[in-house]
């Protein structure tokens, strides 16, 4: 038996209030993440709230890194979903948590899709 991917749930508390309002910073900040964890980048999409505040999610091959802030709480819930070994999500995970200066953080990880090793392969 083995997981198909690893989800990485954080809860970023006590974070830099106008990082967390700033939709070209976060952006960057969620790419340079992928990228630095050896994903893929297929597309990305961001929204900016108003007054404030930021939801967005970069896709990649591998599946998912998403981010929705409240800059008033100074605080993030970022997810972290990748999908085989290539990538690593707790780099990427390391990597927002220091750029948004997160003073305190809690990590849960779920394995995502156990299956069995003589499941393999696509349907047709």
């Amino acid at each position: 038996m083995h997981a198909l991917g690893r989800h990485l749930l954080l809860e970023l508390k006590i974070c830099n209030a106008e990082v967390l309002d700033d939709l070209n910073f976060l952006k960057d900040c969620l790419n340079e993440a992928a990228i630095q964890s050896g994903a893929t980048v297929v597309g990305e999409s961001f929204y900016h709230f108003s007054p404030c505040g930021v939801s967005g999610v970069v896709n990649i091959a591998e599946s998912h890194i998403a981010i929705h802030t409240w800059p008033e709480y100074r605080y993030a819930a970022l997810d972290v979903f990748t999908c085989g070994n290539d990538v690593d999500p707790e780099k990427a995970a390391r990597l927002i948590t220091e750029r948004l200066g997160a003073k305190s953080h809690s990590l849960i990880e779920l394995r995502r899709g156990i299956v069995e090793d003589s499941q393999v392969g696509c349907a047709k």
